[in-house]
């Protein structure tokens, strides 16, 4: 199963990027199976990751990666990457400034909180990575899992310090958050927390599933509105793992969509028809078109989705919309008990 893609005709949200990024989202720990052999992490290590043996040797698409001793000062280099530490318990030594001043998500907060680490450190991203500041901080290693930037970072970073990225430059697109999560749990000497983490996320999605039986075996569109098109996410290839991992299963119409193919037209609203329909606004005020023109759209308001009430809106407010478009090892269980709640209101017609 693979990570929602970025918008055709575009680069995606690197900074949303988690992440992001689930067995959500897609991804596969919370609903069960991982993603096909060829977009598994390549990493050899030649260390025992469950003891935390060191020295660990990882390759990636830019070269090898060797951490010689267990490292203590992490530093990340997106909010993806963040969650990881985060995760893991471990307190990065700086991170990418994401929130841009605004309210941290609530389960970020509480993880923070309970690492009793107060406000992280952080550095502005507006222009990129800013590898001064990344180099100040003197970190042990840097985490480079969820990025879409290596290719203009690798050199820079793995100057300051060892960097723990993925394989093969498609794995930017396609690696679930439980393989970016082991990856980095093999290079932190920390896979037995890793393995917690993915089994803890599968039991909050086996919960909620458990508790809104309504939703097994009903068909859903997921559509993300994104700053120049709205994405159809749940196309046939694709395994958001959120949705399914509650027991829904896609629509007829994911069949004509892709990867490289997932933009809806206005002219072609009805191809989101589904028993349920779930867009989300991960981007806010920045998406295409608005939560308001969308509803007031003609197309849109035929669908017998629509006019059945079996339709619902992710809200961009609390980090949930950003959450299930772009999953990650710290937000997966709270979506499951967010969105669950959502998807059940939406197939009663509420």
């Amino acid at each position: 199963m693979n990570r929602l893609p970025r918008p055709s005709g575009r680069r995606g949200a690197a900074r949303v990027l988690i992440v992001a990024a689930a067995c959500l989202a897609l991804a596969t720990g919370c609903s069960g199976s991982g993603s096909d052999d060829d977009t598994k992490p390549e990493s050899k290590s030649s260390g025992s990751a469950s003891s935390g043996a060191f020295p660990v040797s990882l390759t990636n698409a830019w070269g090898t990666t060797e951490i010689k001793e267990k490292p203590v000062k992490v530093a990340t280099v997106s909010d993806g990457d963040t969650s990881i530490a985060l995760a893991l318990g471990l307190v990065p030594v700086i991170t990418p400034d994401v929130e841009d001043g605004g309210d941290v998500p609530e389960y970020k907060q509480k993880a923070v909180d309970k690492l009793g680490a107060g406000k992280l450190k952080t550095y502005d991203d507006t222009d990129g990575t800013d590898y001064e500041a990344v180099a100040s901080a003197a970190p042990d290693v840097i985490l480079g899992m969820n990025t879409w930037s290596m290719d203009d970072d690798y050199a820079k970073l793995s100057a300051v310090a060892p960097v723990v990225t993925y394989a093969k430059k498609t794995d930017a697109d396609t690696l679930t958050w439980q393989e970016r999560l082991t990856t980095a749990a093999k290079a932190l000497g920390l896979a037995d927390k890793a393995k917690e983490v993915v089994d803890a996320n599968e039991k909050a999605f086996a919960d909620a599933a458990a508790a809104h039986p309504e939703l097994k075996g009903k068909t859903y569109t997921y559509a993300i509105v994104h700053p120049q098109q709205i994405t159809y996410g749940s196309y046939a290839d694709q395994d958001p793992g959120v949705f399914e991992g509650l027991g829904l299963k896609k629509a007829p119409n994911a069949k004509n969509y892709s990867a490289d193919k997932n933009a809806v037209s206005l002219e072609n609203l009805d191809e989101l028809e589904a028993d349920v329909l779930v867009v989300s606004y991960p981007f806010g005020d920045n998406g295409l078109i608005s939560a308001s023109e969308l509803e007031g759209n003609k197309l849109f308001k035929s669908l017998d989705v629509v006019k059945g009430k079996h339709y619902a809106v992710v809200s961009s407010k609390d980090g949930l919309a950003s959450a299930v478009a772009y999953p990650d090892a710290l937000s997966s269980s709270w979506v499951a008990g967010k969105l669950a709640p959502v998807l059940a209101d939406a197939v009663a017609g509420t």
